[in-house]
């Protein structure tokens, strides 16, 4: 609101004396006055409560000067404290964890690693679920903290680089085809059970098969025939005794030069055959061969 006064002297007391007075009424009445404090105070209080809840997000959030909560901004990267949990895709160029701590990877469905080139395709992945793992390559390879090659496979096949395989399951293992390695052996104090139920069992090497048994037994047992055989060299039974338990036992007779006895024979081909003893040999008479 202005107020304009004009004001004039008289001539017989020399006093200044108002005149004509108008008033000039600007600004906002009324209801619209109330209107405009309301606003203003709306506006106020939004203020308000924007500013408390970017407080409370931010205490709850543990927004720092060096990042956010267990979230680290560093020169050399970002560094996450505890665990967290990631709802889309996460990509990193290297994932490390503390020195004094396992890196623990954890899925409710499944992890899954990929690999891509330039152009965006899957040249490398990892996946394990529920059920499986599976592993997407050319090849894949096992080192050790050495960087000493203990498993390596590819379409070619697999190698165990660190010259020992050891199976431990009660049934061993199972080969559905050949198997190749220089050295075939039991662990302490267990049978060794080399087994085919329902073919035929067969070991060659190009010098000789070699088989030794340390304390205890070696038996071989098959339903049909079996087989030792060598192209070149000798085939060397050695031991203290060689015994053919199922062979019939003789008993010594009582007619002059004649014997219930039996005496084994070899023929050129190999095969061993037994015959009735005589005074003299009786395997050249035999036609068994």
């Amino acid at each position: 609101m202005v107020r304009e006064q004009y004001i004039t002297t008289t001539e017989e007391s020399g006093l200044l004396a108002p005149v004509n007075e108008y008033i000039y009424m600007i600004g906002i009445y009324g209801w619209r006055k109330r209107c405009l404090y309301l606003f203003v105070l709306l506006l106020l209080i939004i203020l308000v409560v924007n500013l408390a809840l970017t407080i409370w997000i931010m205490r709850v959030m543990w927004f720092n000067s060096e990042g956010m909560g267990y979230l680290q901004v560093h020169e050399d990267g970002l560094r996450l404290e505890g665990e967290s949990d990631f709802l889309f895709p996460l990509y990193a160029e290297e994932i490390d964890s503390r020195e004094d701590s396992d890196l623990l990877v954890h899925s409710s469905e499944n992890v899954t690693l990929n690999a891509r080139n330039e152009n965006g395709d899957v040249t490398g992945s990892v996946s394990v679920g529920p059920d499986q793992a599976s592993v997407l390559g050319q090849h894949f390879n096992i080192t050790s903290n050495d960087k000493e090659d203990l498993f390596y496979a590819d379409r070619n096949g697999a190698v165990v680089g660190k010259g020992r395989l050891r199976v431990t399951g009660e049934e061993g293992a199972l080969f559905e085809h050949s198997v190749r390695t220089p050295l075939v052996k039991a662990v302490l104090n267990k049978e060794l059970r080399l087994e085919s139920p329902t073919r035929s069992l067969t070991m060659d090497a190009p010098k000789g098969v070699y088989v030794k048994a340390l304390k205890g037994n070696f038996d071989v047992t098959a339903h049909f025939d079996i087989v030792l055989h060598s192209s070149t060299g000798l085939l060397v039974l050695d031991a203290e005794s060689v015994r053919l338990p199922t062979l019939p036992l003789g008993e010594a007779g009582t007619g002059e030069g004649m014997y219930n006895m039996f005496e084994v024979c070899v023929c050129p081909s190999g095969k061993l055959f037994f015959s009735r003893a005589g005074v003299f040999s009786t395997c050249s008479e035999s036609h068994d061969c």
